[in-house]
């Protein structure tokens, strides 16, 4: 589990039009469909072909709870593409992406200044170009160290740096012991 990409998945997610579907059997008949198949779906979630069948036909209505979370998982990762794609078109040519998050943060400066790093709840607008890095680098397999890093340097630029109205010789901004992570688009 990342929190940057899940943070990322969780605001696309925000975006459905439709909720996707809860009951195990809905889950897997939607997976044979996307995956072509019930064998393709029995080695994604490392069950056997003919227990996928068994939840197509509704003879086994509650799974396993790591089963239940493997299969909603991957339900939502495959739920409404074309809607997930239009919100991350948006976000990255025009929206932009709003990150709210109450961590550690602290930055690079010159000798004399103060660079602390301290606490701070910080709700801000991140301009586009941004949010379509966080997208490309998450479609790219990024770890999370990667993401937290366009994350702290999107933060440098608009929070402490105002668009480059002010401390311009702030050379880099430390982002860790995160408490809370929140994407919006």
């Amino acid at each position: 589990m990342t929190m940057f990409g899940d943070g990322l998945d969780a605001a696309v997610q925000k975006t459905f039009t439709r909720p996707a579907p809860k009951s195990a059997g809905a889950q897997m008949r939607y997976l044979v469909k996307q995956l072509k198949g019930t064998r393709p779906v029995a080695e994604l979630l490392g069950i056997s072909q003919r227990t996928v069948e068994r939840y197509v036909k509704d003879q086994i209505k509650k799974p396993r709870s790591q089963l239940a979370a493997r299969l909603e998982r991957e339900v939502k990762k495959r739920w409404q593409p074309q809607i997930r794609a239009k919100a991350r078109q948006q976000a990255a040519t025009t929206g932009g992406i709003i990150i709210d998050t109450q961590a550690r943060l602290g930055y690079t400066a010159p000798i004399g200044t103060t660079d602390q790093d301290r606490i701070r709840h910080l709700t801000v607008a991140l301009p586009p170009r941004y949010a379509a890095r966080l997208f490309d680098a998450q479609e790219a397999g990024a770890s999370d160290q990667e993401l937290r890093m366009i994350a702290a340097e999107a933060l440098r630029e608009v929070y402490f740096q105002d668009n480059g109205r002010r401390a311009g010789s702030l050379e880099e901004v430390r982002f860790t012991d995160i408490g809370h992570l929140e994407f919006q688009l």
